[in-house]
């Protein structure tokens, strides 16, 4: 008669804390086939899956029949003698935990009796580690092995990603109550057409899977680390394979030449696949699938960012004064960069301002990026040289808006080429997005339209150390880890704690 024996692997989780209960399947010499359970537990609540005589656990000969003492004292040591082959779980109080890990015992009490019971009626010739791994591949996924006439009519992968961006709710707090923003969805199509383009890859560069499409039941942690790969090594294929992206381009806007792909960093790569595991989530809440390829996948999980650089209150009041009358369309946007230091908004909101938007002598507007999340208005009062900016350009712009704004793209051109006419060329030390290594660049070539916001956040922070107040002015959410980043300590202020002690 064949018999079972389970051990957990030493492999463990970092994000969950759990390990895959192995299996091994044996009947004497003639059977002995090793699989993964697909069943994750920790080793706290899990010790083993013993059989009736005797076990073995690290090693540790355990005595077949356990009396009172003898279980006390191997339950002290760590080790938990079983007559009937039960699942030990030791927390007993009620409990996500607790709950999670006694349908962990159902499901490997169930896996076990399907092994035991297709191995009976088996061709035992066809008998292998493969047959065996399909075994629980069936048992968790019941639904791939439904002959394809019998198959009801299930949504694609992107469509269940089209119905995740337009109709699911944003978690806030733990709840899906919050709307995504205009932002977050363009960002999410972003990921979209990069999928879009890795499936017609595939399909492309192997014969044997020109039929290839991703399933959001199928996709595990293999699947995520080719997309990965693919993500960061695109930018190489535009020369071997044009069609990928001349049927999937970078953006949707018809008007604007797609722009070549360009090398990804960790952090981007990192951003996208927040988004791809944000939908999985749903998914799963949802009943969608019952799958979860993030589940045991270890590459991009976080993102990392090295101290924000930002110009002084002298370096930008230089800018700002500096006789740019040569270059009248340069000097506009000098001065819109300028407003924006002082008010310290997104780019995004900066260039949606109107003169709606100017309340009581101060700005006021709800940040796009949060809109969904977190509706409060965000006041920002105007300082004189604010001030002076708006009354200089008041009745002169298009569509009611407070500055005469350009593109996005050609604003951060422009800041360049301000920074280096103005002489504000100091080295500074950024995290290469690519090797994710610090390196020196001078600030006029890593200038942007995101640099006025680190100058408002920076230069407020060293003046008045009151995270909420610079918050509420910036727009940052709540618990912002981006915010955090700001609150480095400049080289003055420690100039002068050090000083206590000369």
């Amino acid at each position: 008669m064949a018999t079972i024996e389970l051990r957990l692997s030493p492999k463990i989780q970092k994000e969950t804390g759990r390990s895959e209960i192995l299996l091994r399947l044996f009947q004497g010499s003639k059977l002995n086939l090793r699989a993964k359970s697909g069943v994750y537990v920790t080793a706290e609540h899990f010790e083993y899956f013993i059989d009736r005589k005797r076990t073995f656990l690290n090693g540790v000969s355990v005595p077949e029949k356990a009396t009172s003492v003898t279980m006390k004292e191997a339950v002290k040591n760590g080790y938990v003698v079983f007559e009937r082959g039960d699942v030990f779980v030791r927390n007993r109080i009620a409990s996500e935990d607790k709950t999670y890990h006694d349908n962990a015992k159902k499901k490997i009490e169930e896996l076990k009796q399907i092994i035991l019971e297709s191995y009976e009626i088996a061709d035992k010739d066809a008998v292998s580690s493969d047959w065996l791994q399909m075994v629980i591949d069936k048992f968790h996924h019941p639904e791939k092995y439904i002959p394809k006439d019998e198959q009801p009519n299930k949504p694609s992968f992107f469509d269940c990603m089209n119905d995740f961006r337009d109709n699911a709710k944003k978690k806030v707090n733990g709840k899906r109550e919050g709307d995504k923003s205009d932002v977050w969805k363009k960002n999410f199509d972003v990921l979209v057409r990069a999928l879009h383009r890795y499936e017609y890859f595939i399909r492309l560069s192997d014969c044997k899977r020109k039929g290839f499409a991703l399933d959001i039941d199928t996709m595990d942690k293999e699947t995520l680390e080719d997309i990965e790969s693919y993500l960061r090594n695109e930018h190489t294929l535009l020369e071997e394979y044009p069609n990928i992206f001349a049927k999937f381009p970078a953006n949707t806007d018809t008007k604007r030449k797609s722009p070549k792909p360009q090398p990804r960093g960790n952090n981007t790569i990192c951003a996208l696949f927040n988004k791809l595991k944000a939908f999985y989530n749903w998914a799963i809440e949802k009943g969608k699938t019952a799958n979860d390829p993030f589940k045991s996948y270890e590459g991009v999980t976080s993102e990392k960012y090295g101290t924000p650089y930002y110009i002084t209150l002298e370096e930008r009041n230089q800018i700002a004064d500096f006789d740019l009358s040569a270059r009248p369309a340069l000097a506009t946007q000098r001065d819109i960069f300028i407003f924006q230091c002082c008010i310290g908004c997104r780019v995004s909101d900066l260039m949606r301002l109107t003169e709606s938007n100017i309340i009581d002598g101060a700005v006021e507007y709800i940040p796009t990026k949060t809109k969904g999340e977190n509706q409060k208005t965000v006041s920002v009062p105007l300082n004189n040289r604010a001030m002076e900016i708006l009354n200089r350009y008041k009745g002169n712009t298009k569509k009611g808006l407070i500055l005469p704004f350009i593109s996005s793209q050609k604003y951060n051109d422009a800041i360049k080429e301000i920074f280096t006419i103005c002489g504000v060329t100091r080295n500074v030390t950024v995290v290469d997005s690519i090797t994710g290594k610090e390196v020196q660049r001078p600030i006029n070539e890593v200038a942007s339209s995101h640099m006025a916001r680190r100058c408002f956040v920076g230069n407020l922070y060293q003046k008045v150390q009151d995270p909420n107040l610079i918050a509420s002015m910036s727009g940052h959410a709540e618990g912002s880890k981006a915010f955090a980043r700001y609150r480095a300590i400049d080289k003055d202020t420690k100039k002068k704690v050090v000083s206590l002690i000369d």
